[in-house]
């Protein structure tokens, strides 16, 4: 609603001035949403202007009834004087005051004190955290259905999946897997050759890649391209409510969904780690060979390095690597809004919290080798 009282031919910002005299409040300039905040000038005498000044008020939209309205709810009266106001101003106000504001529309006082936000913060984290073993509880219900023969899905999902998991991720494994290779066969080269002992780039690459760099950059790369699929397909399938149909037809969510995806990854995930590693150990070899080492000797220098144990601590870490980036997938897919924009919001959740969870139980795995000395 805009309302022109007086036209003027450069409009002044708008100003409420209280006039001791007679208890007056004056209103002048114009008042509208885009304008300045208005200015509220004067002492405010005590009780209710009796009379309002309008003769230099310009146009006004909804902003001039909101302000109005704000000073008359903070009086708590409905008997305020509209004497001097417009007529179609007036007859708003006393509209607008006929009707009793309701307890629950007043929104409640924020408290910005730091034990408030500490207890906010704590309540949202026992919710994610309730909800997390809730999602894997189900999970490994699921799993025991089908140990036992239980658990109902399609056989074709589950082989397209793992198709998805496993031969399409080998290009990006290889890629990155590789250029890690070279970077720490370069680093531990630059460092070795002070001593003489370049030939011990060997040792490095190999013993880095099987029990850290390979299956931590896997785990890191199926975090960003599978969790986040993952994600985005069930966050799709709850915005379509087409998971509240399978529920509708009797089919088990989890098995029919969650269940193909965690054991397509969790299968998938040790042969791609053996994967990286080999390929990684042929980075190194390239760096070896440009800086002189023989290729036999680098190779049988990394055999003597690698025992089956060491080799084994890798491809131990992806199976809980695999389970934990297809939990935070799934979970945060089957948890989204039934919106495109949730959907977006649940694939970014997805991939922060899949490598959140591949760091804490790799730092987890880290301190356990460390106290078993292995």
């Amino acid at each position: 609603m805009k309302v022109a009282v007086q036209g003027s031919a450069s409009p002044r910002p708008p100003r409420a001035t209280w006039q001791q005299e007679g208890r007056v409040l004056r209103l002048e300039g114009r008042w509208h949403r885009d304008a300045p905040p208005p200015v509220l000038e004067g002492t405010a005498p005590p009780g209710l202007p009796e009379r309002f000044d309008c003769t230099q008020l310009e146009e006004f939209d909804s902003t001039l009834p909101a302000f109005l309205l704000a000073h008359a709810r903070l009086a708590a009266t409905s008997s305020f004087a509209w004497d001097g106001l417009p007529d179609n101003l007036r007859g708003l106000m006393q509209l607008a005051l006929g009707v009793p504001e309701q307890s629950d529309a007043r929104g409640s006082p924020h408290d910005g004190s730091e034990l408030r936000a500490l207890g906010e913060w704590t309540l949202r984290t026992w919710k994610a955290t309730r909800a997390t073993l809730a999602f894997v509880g189900e999970s490994v219900q699921s799993l025991g259905r089908f140990a036992v023969g239980r658990a109902r899905f399609r056989g074709r999902d589950f082989w397209e999946v793992l198709q998805q998991c496993g031969a399409e991720a080998l290009p990006i494994v290889a890629l990155i897997s590789f250029l890690v290779g070279l970077i720490l066969a370069f680093v531990g080269n630059v460092q070795l050759a002070n001593f003489g002992a370049n030939l011990f780039v060997a040792d490095l690459v190999a013993i880095a890649m099987v029990r850290e760099m390979g299956v931590m950059m896997t785990a890191i790369i199926m975090s960003g391209r599978t969790g986040a699929a993952f994600a985005a397909h069930l966050g799709s399938m709850q915005a379509n409510e087409e998971i509240d149909a399978l529920r509708t037809f009797g089919l088990q969510p989890f098995d029919f969904l969650v269940l193909p995806r965690l054991l397509a990854l969790v299968l998938m995930m040790p042969l791609l780690t053996i994967y990286s590693n080999l390929i990684g150990i042929l980075g190194g070899m390239l760096v070896g060979i440009s800086v002189g080492i023989p290729p036999v000797l680098y190779w049988n220098e990394t055999v003597e390095s690698i025992t089956l144990t060491t080799a084994s601590l890798g491809v131990f870490k992806s199976f809980f690597f695999g389970a934990a980036i297809a939990v935070a997938g799934c979970m945060t897919g089957m948890n989204a809004g039934r919106s495109s924009a949730a959907v977006g919001e649940a694939t970014t959740r997805a991939v922060v919290a899949s490598i959140t969870a591949v760091i804490v139980l790799d730092s987890g795995f880290a301190a356990i080798f460390t106290l078993l000395d292995i």
